[in-house]
């Protein structure tokens, strides 16, 4: 028997199912490594997400994500375009850094 997203609201578990939502997917993302790796394929492939802000998003090292691009084919753009970009992208490289 499945679990309906009301049946927890109506149970009192979530305050509504917004909340039960997003607490489902913060475990998928916390728990399906898988997950958080072809989110950030497919945002690198479609929107203009630098390789850095990619790998910040897998949870994976540039290298890595490099790897990864590559065994899908994805050409990687290599460099910033813009001084923004090569700013924000050493941004999120030394946050990755701790």
């Amino acid at each position: 028997m499945a679990i309906e997203v009301q049946d927890l609201v109506r149970s009192g578990v979530y305050p509504n199912s917004d909340a039960a939502v997003h607490e489902a997917v913060r475990v998928l993302w916390q728990e399906r490594p898988s997950v958080r790796i072809e989110v950030a394929a497919h945002r690198y492939r479609t929107e203009d997400i630098s390789l850095a802000q990619a790998a910040a998003v897998a949870g994976v090292s540039f290298d890595r994500m490099k790897e990864i691009l590559a065994e899908r084919s994805v050409p990687l753009r290599l460099g910033p375009s813009s001084l923004d970009e090569a700013r924000a992208e050493l941004d999120v490289l030394q946050r990755m850094r701790g």
